[in-house]
């Protein structure tokens, strides 16, 4: 098979071994980048094609009439036209549980970082707030207990039972929110009735039309004035301005967000304005740890050698 890759940047900040791949796929042709202008011809000609966000319309798949397989280094697939790989007979593959424990640590470092205020109190520090105390120990900014709060899920594949898992370590109380769009299941409680008893709310799910904006200004008005939102899954699962009003405003008592709907925010975003409190953006990093990258490339790397085999790993078409 002639394979090129063609956003390989997006994985490898110089520190990962592409063995695997090139093992699966010799001669494979590597672009760091690839500008969406310029996906069409850098797919020509090729009957693999490994991506990570870069996308692949039906325009591109009909024009190219060799193309036999579209492998993801992700588990989002919504930037491939999967109706019409499926038309032509094309694979489509992704990657499964590959990054579980960079985005867990994440969503507590980050949760830890607001229930501690590490950052202000940092700054307080180095500002010379402690040396000005008349007693030993200052602590200006409440600091929170993670043990008993509600742990909220939404998204309950890997990455939400792994940060449940965690949060149970912390004593939490998890409580899982049924599948947007989807049919009630034992156990799980509706999103409006899982908001107003959860301390902290975690996205973990796929960002489609029944999620989309998931998360707008009544849902965070059901929420708990000193709730946390923590949004690792994919930006346009919140309504960025409603979460902004609602932080300026104390309704809601903090937010971790590491994704956003435009990547990156080249036009800005309601999140990126200065003086909204107790947030936390992040550029996309959650899953980034070296360790979870490399099990990517390995993990794409085995999807092409099932789909050589004949065999079906990690299908979504």
């Amino acid at each position: 098979m002639k394979g090129v890759f063609l956003d390989y940047g997006t994985m490898d900040a110089g520190d990962l071994d592409p063995a695997p791949m090139e093992r699966v796929l010799p001669g494979l042709v590597i672009h760091r980048q690839t500008p969406q202008e310029l996906v069409a011809g850098r797919v020509a000609g090729f009957d693999a094609v490994l991506l990570n966000k870069s996308r692949i319309t039906r325009d591109i798949i009909e024009a190219n009439p060799q193309l036999r397989l579209i492998a993801l280094t992700a588990t989002g697939f919504n930037n491939v036209d999967i109706e019409a790989a499926r038309e032509r007979g094309i694979a489509v593959c992704n990657l499964v549980d590959y990054c579980t424990p960079s985005v867990v640590q994440h969503v507590f470092a980050t949760l830890l970082a607001l229930t501690h205020h590490v950052a202000e109190y940092d700054a307080f520090t180095k500002g010379g707030g402690w040396a000005r105390a008349s007693q030993f120990s200052v602590y200006p900014f409440p600091v929170r207990e993670l043990a008993g709060l509600g742990f909220g899920v939404v998204g309950f594949g890997a990455l939400g039972r792994g940060a449940a898992r965690v949060a149970e370590a912390f004593g939490m109380r998890v409580l899982v929110a049924n599948r947007p769009g989807g049919p009630r299941e034992p156990g799980r409680l509706d999103l409006d009735e899982l908001l107003p008893q959860a301390d902290v709310l975690s996205l973990h799910c796929p960002l489609n039309p029944a999620t989309r904006h998931l998360i707008g200004a009544r849902e965070l008005g059901l929420m708990k004035r000193d709730a946390i939102l923590v949004n690792t899954a994919r930006g346009g699962l919140v309504d960025a301005a409603a979460l902004a009003a609602a932080l300026r405003e104390g309704r809601i008592g903090g937010a971790a967000i590491d994704v956003l709907e435009q990547e990156p925010p080249v036009d800005g975003n309601p999140l990126l304005e200065p003086g909204i409190p107790n947030l936390i953006v992040t550029p996309h990093s959650a899953w980034a740890a070296r360790e979870s990258r490399q099990r990517g490339l390995d993990e794409l790397a085995a999807n092409v050698a099932a789909f050589q085999r004949g065999e079906r790993r990690n299908r979504v078409d």
